[in-house]
């Protein structure tokens, strides 16, 4: 499955969730997840690294809009986080590039979420519950289903960003994907990224999440077409959908409420249209899993972390 499809990677870096709906109809909220049973690995962000949003606004698999978020530690202790947003070329860079729009916003670990308000925007980071609903075990068991929502009492860290609509570019309809970048070396490099939930799972090779979108079709198509053909489907449908999977970009119409494949709402049962996919049709019902009842109908929407 695709949450924490890499266990490899440093936790601190390793994407479980990317999300995007619509909260008001000017509005958008973009949610980046990371972390998976935080805080057992980590307990914290890296504070070295770079957690991002990219934003593809005209089709070309590239970013034409970004907003980075970095992390530091105050000199009394207390954690903080700086937004920047960048626009044009420097919207494919990485770490500090572009307008400060969030000042060093409080990090909270604690059960209270500590929301910052700065100026049309609205931000929140810190340990929350992992709003991701499966039957994990029955999922790797052949969709022998145990009624039991893997996912029910983990945590992850979790980075939230509201945003207007307006600051996305004026056509509604764009492209998104997470990315995580870690030093190495001295330079900050692509560890993680994610776009559409379950994409990254056919890819192999060690740079598949490194490769970025708009290079993934030449990288993988090859992989998906055979990975589907395995499924059951002919060449030709297994080529289409390898072109709709790739590259890894969450389609988003900013205008739109629906939910996926329209962006992502935490409620959305993802794994239902995976398991549609690899079934070849056969099973269309899921595991029967219920969104979880802790998530908050306001900001920062993710539930208060377990444990606490």
């Amino acid at each position: 499955m695709h949450h924490n499809d890499a266990p490899d990677l440093d936790p601190r870096t390793d994407i479980t969730d990317l999300f995007v709906f619509q909260t008001a109809g000017d509005k958008s909220v973009m949610i980046l997840n990371v972390n998976p049973d935080a805080p057992t690995r980590a307990n914290a962000f890296d504070p070295e690294a770079s957690y991002e949003w990219k934003i593809d606004t005209n089709g070309d698999f590239e970013a034409e809009i970004a907003f980075h978020v970095l992390f530091a530690s105050a000199s009394d202790g207390q954690p903080t986080a700086t937004v920047y947003r960048a626009t044009g070329a420097a919207a494919q860079g990485a770490g500090p590039v572009g307008e400060v729009i969030i000042h060093q916003a409080p990090v909270s670990y604690a059960s209270e979420a500590q929301v910052t308000t700065e100026g049309l925007y609205r931000f929140y980071a810190g340990l929350r519950s992992d709003p991701f609903f499966a039957d994990r075990i029955g999922f790797q068991n052949n969709m022998q289903w145990t009624g039991q929502d893997y996912f029910a009492d983990k945590n992850v860290v979790g980075i939230v960003l509201e945003i207007p609509n307006s600051t996305l570019g004026p056509n509604p309809q764009v492209g998104l994907w997470g990315r995580t970048m870690a030093l190495v070396h001295g330079t900050l490099t692509p560890v993680n990224q994610m776009g559409r939930p379950g994409t990254n799972v056919y890819r192999q090779g060690a740079d598949t999440n490194a490769t970025p979108p708009a290079q993934q079709r030449g990288r993988f198509l090859p992989q998906y077409i055979a990975t589907f053909q395995s499924f059951g489907y002919s060449e030709a449908e297994a080529t289409r959908l390898a072109r709709e999977w790739l590259p890894d970009i969450l389609p988003y119409t900013y205008s739109s409420a629906a939910g996926y494949p329209n962006g992502r709402k935490l409620t959305d049962h993802v794994t239902v249209e995976l398991l549609q996919i690899i079934t070849h049709g056969k099973v269309t019902t899921g595991d029967q899993l219920e969104p979880h009842t802790d998530l908050l109908d306001e900001f920062p929407f993710l539930g208060p972390p377990h444990g606490q």
